[in-house]
């Protein structure tokens, strides 16, 4: 196992150093302070470094880099390495691990610092409210200042596997973080004032405006009845939300609709979709049920 050692805490690149480490055998199941102790060791012993800038071990700590692309400065950020953590387990094989100045922690210690901000965070942002712009992830304190916003004119559409946004159709992406990180078309400022619109689209929605027989609903319409009943593409995304609540992901779902409407066909009205559904709900709770039976 092999591992680099930087130091590059410093204005003076003069006094910056990398020192390479075969770790024996016995040192990959130990802790990561020894990488440091080693180190030090090594830099003060150089005559030049060492009497132009000694380093303090106890005054030290390991770091590993984390984001920024292809390992750069921006929008990376240095992770803190236990002094007690195990090598093995806490440096990846020919990994890069930085000497910073700052006291190094043990596990503890870090783990209880994060808890400690992830409950801050948690705090900060029950007491803020989200943009309701489409697209925007921007938090703020309720009745302003409002943030400048960049987000979508329309609703987000979510079918089968694919996901984009209704206003960039040509922009589509296959897992959340990619689609999250589609940039908005719209510039503006934030706001508490929710749109009055659907919070997003399936494939029911896609055929229908591409028919142009049915108008958006908002999504408050999904919890209303029509003409003296509830309408089957009410059903499905009421049906698609209640799912959701209980650990269902939305992809999972609308890939089995997409496949249910290949089987029936890709123009067959909304409510047999809904019935086949059913069909498919009722016979996989009828499994379960007898699977339950056999086991008692």
């Amino acid at each position: 196992m092999k591992i680099f050692l930087h130091y590059q805490d410093n204005e003076d690149r003069e006094l910056h150093k990398t020192l390479k480490i075969t770790l024996p055998k016995s040192w990959k199941t130990g802790p990561s302070g020894r990488l440091l102790g080693q180190f030090v060791e090594s830099y003060n012993g150089n005559e030049k470094l060492g009497s132009a800038n000694s380093l303090d071990e106890e005054q030290m700590h390991l770091a590993i880099r984390e984001g920024g692309e292809d390992g750069g400065d921006e929008n990376s950020t240095m992770k803190p390495v236990a002094s007690d953590a195990v090598i093995i387990d806490a440096v990846p094989d020919r990994g890069d691990v930085y000497i910073i100045h700052g006291p190094s922690k043990t596990v503890e210690e870090l783990a209880r610092e994060a808890r400690e901000k992830a409950e801050k965070e948690k705090a900060e942002r029950s007491s803020m409210v989200a943009c309701k712009h489409f697209g925007c992830q921007k938090r703020f304190s309720p009745g302003g200042p409002y943030p400048e916003c960049c987000y979508h004119k329309s609703p987000p559409v979510f079918h089968e596997t694919v996901k984009f946004w209704s206003c960039c159709p040509k922009k589509k992406a296959y897992d959340w973080e990619q689609f999250q990180a589609i940039p908005g078309c719209m510039v503006g400022q934030c706001t508490e004032v929710k749109e009055e619109q659907k919070e997003f689209l399936g494939g029911c929605d896609l055929r229908e405006q591409a028919s142009g027989t049915t108008q958006l609903k908002s999504i408050d319409d999904f919890n209303r009845t029509q003409e003296g009943g509830p309408d089957a593409v009410d059903i499905i995304n009421r049906l698609k939300n209640i799912l959701a609540e209980i650990g269902v992901e939305n992809e999972l779902f609308d890939q089995v609709v997409g496949e249910i409407e290949k089987e029936v066909g890709e123009h067959t009205a909304p409510n047999v979709v809904a019935a086949e559904m059913g069909k498919k709900l009722k016979e996989a709770l009828k499994s379960v049920a007898a699977e339950q039976l056999r086991i008692k």
